[in-house]
């Protein structure tokens, strides 16, 4: 499997909305703190480690 863009941003979008469909599903937090705090900061999260993991992948690649 080749990750491209738009592969990439398909996953990224797939777990962030998975992440989010269960918390909103389950009886833990109100929709309104799952949206307004939770959602942002797996989203920050998420691209912060998505950052990493490109510049450890371009590290692991160079001769």
């Amino acid at each position: 499997m080749e990750f491209d863009l738009p592969t990439t941003a398909a996953a990224f979008i797939a777990v962030i909305a998975l992440g989010v469909g269960g918390l909103i599903a389950a009886p833990m937090m109100t929709t309104d703190t799952v949206l307004m705090m939770v959602a942002p900061s797996m989203i920050v999260f998420g691209l912060i480690m998505f950052g990493i993991g490109l510049l450890h992948g371009q590290y692991r690649a160079s001769p």
